[in-house]
Parts: structure tokens; sequence; C-alpha cells
């Protein structure tokens, strides 16, 4: 029956109104899965599965990987996709046959599939509803306007040549509209052991080019594009009693998690047309009437995501010799960022030789780094195995904050191959594990590269007109230090804000930098390759890094004291030197015992006998110091403390070059020095050897005896050298 627009726009309306309904069976909360006979129930992990507490068991998935394995990881998964790209409509026509493995103990009847597209479908999704309750947004907070929205759709999932039924489920309870989360129901059982395989058409319609994914003219970063199966935990693993599903919406700061495996892969664009994905190029390109098939092989890895343009460059590619072989690395780049090509091949190839030397060997033969175009900034700094998009700048001269920002997004973007790719954390439940961890090993490497940020520009720089911080002073700044709003291990989307989201990053690495100045830089790189090599490949949880870090630097006080405040807990700190007096001890007027009497001592008399006693004094030592003199110094120094009790030293220097350091053990708000010294106390500071990297200001941690206006010229100066910077940089940027 034909139906005037105006009715079929009505239609539309009514159903954007309504509840959704799936392709074959209307959307559900997530409560639990249908017992069957067959198979009794497998629960989904609540939202408040993160922050696990209790170590992973010593064989959890699968044990650790010796290296002597026929694999690197305990492949559970396996992905043979053919997907055809549309340029113009940017829409990508799948087939998938997705091989799964029950690495569980009973039969499973049921799975749950991420459909992460729809979290850019409309404003009903989770991703979109929490971006609009935020503040901030997402990133640089592009607004998806009219025909500008994605999805993926499924066409037809068949388990044998039969079909199956699918329900789209909110496991966090988002709103009824979410389509990110779907659970298909099996009509042939998974026995304990088995596998299973499903065949899967899909469609998707690429967004445009939004929060880590989609098409701006004839770029396409193709990510989150697939039907990806989510994690079956067992008894002992990242906190799991028992086995249970575990997916999670797609939330706007959440990222992935998922199981290792095989991709094969074959892309089909049109001639001309550039392509870097995951993985490497297999075989050559085959070229049928205006097309021509890539395919991309990769395997113990859990996501593949690929770009193409007709725009590209010839790709700059070279080669690292790095101890398992070879390794191509390639940076995909438009004509009008050239001049990125190379900082971003050198940070790379810097950064293969970094992770390498200081975790564990780079295990795959590939990297693809990819420079986005002008316009498509939100397909910027996004990582995926052995694929990631850097930054794209004018300014390369090295010193300039777009070089900075160039060589950082870069590394940063490798060293999740690490993070997120290798050790596979759960960043939906517990992010620090690979933005906060990662940030915190990147700006070590900045730091071994002497790259400072310089707040200024180059011939502003040549007037002496900027400020300089170092890698890990900026991220004090960004890490909420006086207000923490919540704990660095809960997850990605129950937080107060985006802000407090971005935290993540900057006090996760401020906290791993205050513990290894606490137990010494060789302790904490042993640590680090201990987690490294404990658990590549198999998914670590919090309470797995923490015993890494314990056993491995042998001070598992240190480590859990800090974990216990700051990583489980919102612990603050302000320590500070209240006050420092610090005067001769003379003799008071008053009652004196002498020869078995009292005898008073009169102010008068008490005066002359001081000033005899120093006449004396100088006379027997005329080359005396200033000061040196008759009488000792008594030195009162007060600390005040607020917030967590650190560990922490009071070192009070003295007019003769000498310095005492005294523990701080108050567990109270203050406490009270007091001691007597030949020379004259000059100075008080708390943390004199910068090891308390959480305390939220540094300014108030020193006091001198005599007023010493230096502290305040050179913090005023900081500041209106950075006001100047920022200025400049306001006005020529």
């Amino acid at each position: 029956m034909h139906r005037s627009r105006a009715a079929v726009v009505l239609l539309a309306l009514s159903a954007a109104l309504a509840l959704p309904s799936s392709a074959q069976s209307p959307a559900t909360s997530p409560a639990l899965p249908a017992t069957t006979g067959a198979c009794p129930s497998i629960p989904l992990a609540g939202a408040d599965a993160g922050a696990v507490r209790v170590p992973s068991a010593a064989d959890a998935w699968g044990g650790p990987r010796t290296g002597k394995e026929a694999t690197l990881s305990n492949r559970t998964v396996a992905y043979s996709i053919d997907a055809e790209l549309d340029p113009v409509k940017h829409t990508i026509t799948g087939k998938q046959a997705l091989t799964w493995r029950n690495r569980s103990a009973q039969p499973v009847c049921s799975l749950y599939v991420h459909l992460y597209l729809n979290g850019f479908d409309g404003p009903g999704s989770t991703f979109m509803t929490e971006q609009r309750a935020s503040e901030s947004g997402f990133r640089s907070n592009v607004d998806t306007k009219d025909g500008e929205f994605g999805f993926i759709r499924l066409d037809k999932v068949l388990q044998d040549g039969a079909a199956t039924k699918w329900t789209f489920v909110q496991p966090d309870g988002g709103p009824k509209t979410d389509r990110s989360v779907v659970r298909i129901d099996l009509p042939r059982p998974v026995a304990a052991g088995a596998t299973t395989t499903l065949d899967i058409d899909f469609f998707d319609q690429l967004p445009r080019v939004v929060a880590r994914t989609g098409y701006y003219g004839t770029f396409h970063l193709v990510a989150q594009w697939f039907p990806k199966v989510a994690v079956l935990e067992l008894a002992g693993e990242r906190g799991a009693t028992a086995p249970r599903w575990n997916a999670h919406e797609f939330h706007l700061h959440s990222e992935f998690f998922a199981d290792f495996g095989s991709f094969d892969v074959r892309l089909t664009v049109p001639k001309g047309y550039t392509v870097g994905a995951t993985g490497a190029l297999t075989g050559k390109p085959v070229e049928k009437a205006g097309k021509v098939t890539h395919r991309y092989v990769q395997h113990d890895v859990h996501d593949f995501a690929w770009t193409t343009d007709n725009r590209y460059a010839k790709p700059l590619v070279k080669t690292w010799n790095g101890p398992n072989g070879p390794v191509q690395v390639k940076v995909l780049y438009p004509p009008d960022y050239a001049s990125n090509a190379e900082p971003v091949m050198q940070a790379t190839l810097d950064s293969l030789k970094y992770f390498s030397d200081t975790l564990g060997p780079y295990p795959y033969g590939t990297v693809t780094a990819v420079v986005p175009p002008y316009g498509a900034d939100e397909a910027g700094g996004m990582e995926y195995p052995t694929f990631f998009t850097a930054d794209s700048t004018r300014q390369v001269e090295p010193g300039t904050l777009g070089r900075f920002a160039l060589d950082f997004v870069t590394v940063h973007e490798f060293g999740h191959d690490y993070f997120y790719g290798i050790l596979a954390s759960n960043e939906f439940e517990e992010p620090m594990l690979d933005e906060g961890m990662n940030e915190y090993w990147d700006q070590r490497m900045m730091t071994a590269r002497k790259q400072d940020l310089h707040l200024t520009l180059p011939f502003l720089r040549a007037l002496g007109i900027g400020t300089t911080l170092t890698p890990f002073d900026m991220e004090r700044i960004g890490a909420s230090l006086g207000d923490p709003a919540d704990a660095l291990g809960d997850n990605s989307w129950s937080r107060l804000s985006s802000g407090s989201y971005g935290t993540v990053y900057s006090r996760t690495a401020t906290v791993m930098r205050q513990i290894e100045a606490m137990v010494g830089t060789p302790a904490m790189e042993r640590a680090m390759k201990l987690y490294y090599e404990r658990w590549k490949f198999r998914h670590p949880s919090l309470a797995d890094l923490r015993e890494a870090l314990a056993e491995g630097t042998g001070r598992r006080d240190i480590v859990e004291a800090n974990f216990d405040a700051f990583i489980y807990g919102t612990g603050r700190v302000d320590d500070r030197v209240e006050s420092i007096q610090s005067r001769e001890l003379l003799p008071q007027p008053g009652y004196w015992s002498h020869a078995g009497k009292q005898v008073l001592i009169g102010s008068k008399a008490l005066d002359k006998a001081i000033e005899d006693r120093r006449r004396a004094w100088k006379a027997k030592h005329p080359n005396a110091k200033e000061w040196e003199g008759a009488f000792p110094y008594k030195t009162r120094v007060v600390v005040r403390r607020d917030g967590q009790a650190v560990p922490q030293v009071l070192r009070v220097r003295f007019a003769d070059g000498s310095h005492r350091d005294l523990p701080v053990t108050a567990t109270g708000s203050w406490q009270r020095f007091e001691f007597v010294t030949a020379s004259k106390a000059v100075s008080a500071q708390l943390d004199p050897d910068d090891l308390i990297r959480t305390d939220l200001s540094e300014l108030n941690d020193s006091r001198t005896v005599e007023a010493d206006g230096s502290a305040a010229r050179r913090w005023f100066g900081d500041f209106t050298s950075l006001l100047q910077s920022l200025f400049a940089l306001l006005s020529f940027v």
C-alpha cells in the first residue's frame, strides 16, 4: 500500500518513541539468560566487576606463556571476514565466519556479541546518552549531524545452517534503546571444550568520523566494525568465582575487551585506494572489475582495524630488526601532512626499541601508523593491534608544542600495542591498566628521550620567553591531586565526570612514578618486566599488577600502601611545613640552684653574664664563622598533615652546611620536632628527594627561618612566563 511521505515520517517518529525491537525478538534487560535443561545459565559480569583485589589463579587463561607453546596466545576465537567498502555511501557489506571455543566445563547455549557501531546509531544509544550528559563530551566533541550517524546491522546469523535468534541487551542497565550488545541464542549448545562456527552476514553504515572510527571525505578509518564475540571468563580469572560473560555496553569513555585469536580478512575497495590494516598483507592484491581485494592475516591478537583512502601519498616504509626478527614499519599519510611522516616513523622505531628493551621483545612482524587528514581529528590518537593512528600537525620543528604532541601521541599509541594489545587488560572495567600504565611507561620513554614540553614558540624561546615542563611534571598538573573524585581502579563509565575519567591517565602515571621513586628505578624496572612476562597474552587484573610489582620490587609494603590509598581508594596528600624557629638557647632569669641554695638571677645580671661569655668565646675564636657562637641553638619545626599519611622525610638544614633527616610518623594532623644543635637551622623541607609525587603542592613543602623571597620569585616568574607563553600561543597558533 502506498503511503504518503507525511505518514512515513509519523510512523518513523512513532517507532522512535516506542521501545525498540531486535531483528527477531524484542529487546530485553540483561537479567540472566534463559536456562534450559541442557544449559545452566551463565550470568553477565556486573557493572561493579572492576577494581579486582583477588589475584587471578596461576592457570588463568591457560597459564603463563613460556614461549615454548605452538602459539603466542591460547587462541579462543577465529574470524574469517570478507568485507567490501562503498567509499561514496561509506558502507561496508560483510560476511563473517566466527569460530568460538568453549573454554568452560559446561555447555553454552548463548553467545554475547558486541555491535560497537550501534553506539553511533542515534540519540538512544548508551554512548550518545552519556555524551549528552557529559560536560565535555568525547575528545573534540564533534557533533553528529543528520546523515552522519552510523550503525551495524545483522542480516543473517546461522549455526551449522540453522537460523539463530538474537536479542539486544543492556548489561549495565543503560537505555533500552541501546543496541551495542546482542545475545545470540544457539540452536545447538556448544559442549564443554568444543567449538562452534557462526556464519554472519552484516552491514555497516560508517559515521562521519567520530570517537575512533568513520569517514571524512575519501578517508576511512574502519574500526569497531564487525560483530565481535564477548569474553567468557572462568573462575579464577580477573576476580570471577564462576563462569560469567564479560560484556558491557559501548560507553562514552569505555574501550574494549576481547579474546585472543586469529584474523583472516579480505578487504575489497575501489582501484586506486591505498589500504593499511592490522597484520600483514598476505599474497598479491587481486584486481577484478575495477575493485581490488587485499588480504590481511594476523594471529594472536584480539581486534582488527583498517584504513583506506585514495589520497594517501606513497607510504613511508622502513624495517626494524628486533629480537624476534625484522618488523616492517609503515606510515600512511596524506600529502598535506607529508612533513609528519618522518617524525612519526622515527618515534615508532624508537618506541619499538624502548618497549622491547624495557618490557619484552615486540612479538609481531608489522606496525602500521596512520596520520589522519585535516578535518579528521577524531580519527587521530587511537590504537589497534599492530595498527594505530597518530596525530597531525603543521609544527614539526623540534621544541614546538605541535612536535611534542606528534611524538607523544605516536609513542602513546604504539605503547598501547603492549598494554592494550599484548597484555589485553579489560578496558571497560579497569581502564588504568591500559591507559594509565601505558601513560606511565610512555612518559618514562619521553624522559629518556630528554623530550620536555616547551610552552613557547621557537622565536619566543630564543628570547627566553616561556617555560618548560618535564613529562611527569605535566602529568602532576592534570592529576587532580587535591580532589580525586573516583578511585583509579574503578570502571570507565561510573565516574563523576569526563575530567575524572581523564585522571586515569595522569594520576596513574603520577602514582606509578611515586612507587618507582620509593622502591628505586632498578626494582621498578624488574617488576614491570616480571608483570609483562607473566601476563602477556593473558588479560591481567589490577590485583595481578599489584602482585607482580610487590614481588618484583621486593617492597610489598610500599606497593600495597600505594594501591590501597590511590588505586583502590581516593587518597590525597597535602603535607606542609607550618613553621620553623631556630633560636639561641640562652639561660633565663629566675631562681637557679647553686651550692645547695636557690639563687635569684636577675635579667640585668644575666644579660651581662651572657655578653661576657660571648666576648670571651669570640676572643678564643677570632676566625669563627657568622653562625658559630658561645651558645647552642634550639630549633622547633611543625609539620601539618592533610590526607593520606604517606612515608615522609623532613630535612632540616643548618648554617654550617649540615642537615638532619627526620621521619614524619604522625598519623594525625600535625607533628612537632624539637632539638638542640651547635649550629643554627636555616630551613626545613619535606620530601627533599622528590619521592612523593602525589603531594598536592610542593610550594608549601619548605620554609626558611629568615624571610626568603626566592621561592616566591621563582614561582611567580614561572607563572608569568607561562601566561606570556600561553598568550603568545593563542595569538600565533
